[in-house]
């Protein structure tokens, strides 16, 4: 394989809506559970790589014009040297990424960035990988970024091993269009970073929560919920399910010892909002990801009245509309 001096490449993020939480297996980054996720238009990250030696012989990363440093560095030197094993490259890489949505937007990174680091890198390396092939070596940069090789709506499904842990479209015509309709009211309560990494939580929640195991069993069955719920179009059922898994998997987390608590005052002050909504007849139900920030589900045409009734609760919280996405795209390849 010959390497192209650069390539560039973009994806979008997703929210998890049956939820994602727990490692089987570490190393290759094995879920415990299958997950079903929203891909968000407007959320992308374009990375651009190229095997060039980098700077003085070492990687050189940049994210967002900074070059990270610990945690963050670290997991993309990784990714880097597993793109190198794959393609028998031995030298250091040139990594230039941004994203069009600030962390402060409520929305999380990793899954847009790695998906995009997988194609931008291997096509970089000389490889021209399929995309299930992109998913499974998305995922061993981070978990969600399977998902994002994808738009619309994404089935991640666990497996066993790295052949069979893989994210694939869910094929139902018309689901992300006018019979279903989905959108995310994106609030945004605190623009603050993490009081612990997902990575951390996770292995405290399996490890310690008496309810782990119970969220992880009811969420297969929500999972089959969810995706009956897509098939039939019936967007309140799929919005009860993901909602309740959303909460249980914060029961499980609470319930850790010593608890695991992302959320904030204003977190539960929200899903209140979200419910008196609901009550008043508005489509709409939250989840909530590793963090104190509320996403609710809600039909598009709704978004706007959604919006308009969550701000007269919610006074100062900011709140953005995010419509399903499409998955990874090739901006370039420089020879």
């Amino acid at each position: 394989m010959t390497p192209a001096p650069a390539a560039t490449a973009s994806a979008n993020t997703n929210i998890a809506l049956i939820k994602y939480w727990g490692k089987a297996d570490e190393s290759l980054t094995i879920p415990t559970a299958s997950s079903l996720s929203l891909t968000l238009g407007g959320t992308r990250t374009t990375t651009t790589v190229s095997f060039d030696g980098g700077a003085d012989g070492a990687d050189a990363v940049t994210i967002n014009g900074a070059a990270p440093g610990g945690t963050a560095r670290a997991r993309v030197i990784r990714f880097l040297g597993l793109v190198r094993a794959r393609a028998g490259l031995t030298a250091a890489a040139s990594v230039v990424s941004s994203s069009a949505v600030p962390l402060a937007a409520g929305l999380a990174s990793s899954a847009a960035g790695f998906a995009a680091l997988a194609v931008a890198a291997s096509r970089a390396a000389g490889m021209d990988l399929d995309d299930r092939a992109l998913s499974r070596l998305a995922r061993r940069g981070s978990g969600s970024a399977a998902r994002s090789v994808f738009g619309g709506l994404v089935l991640w499904n666990a497996g066993v091993d790295d052949a069979t842990s893989y994210a694939e479209p869910v094929e139902t015509a018309g689901a992300v269009g006018a019979g279903l309709d989905p959108a995310m009211v994106v609030i945004v309560l605190c623009e603050g970073r993490k009081t612990i990494g997902s990575t951390e939580a996770m292995r405290a929640t399996m490890r310690t929560s008496p309810l782990y195991p119970a969220w992880v069993e009811a969420g297969r069955e929500d999972l089959r919920a969810a995706l009956a719920a897509v098939r039939e179009r019936d967007l309140p059922r799929l919005g009860e399910v993901v909602e309740a898994n959303a909460l249980g998997m914060h029961a499980a987390m609470i319930a850790s010892r010593p608890s695991i608590m992302y959320w904030l005052p204003r977190t539960i002050e929200a899903l209140h909002a979200v419910r008196a909504v609901r009550e008043e007849g508005l489509p709409a139900w939250a989840t909530i990801d590793a963090g104190p920030n509320v996403k609710v589900l809600t039909r598009g045409a709704d978004a706007g009245a959604v919006v308009a009734a969550l701000r007269d609760r919610l006074p100062g919280a900011a709140m953005t509309v995010r419509r399903p996405g499409g998955g990874v795209r090739v901006e370039g390849v420089a020879r």
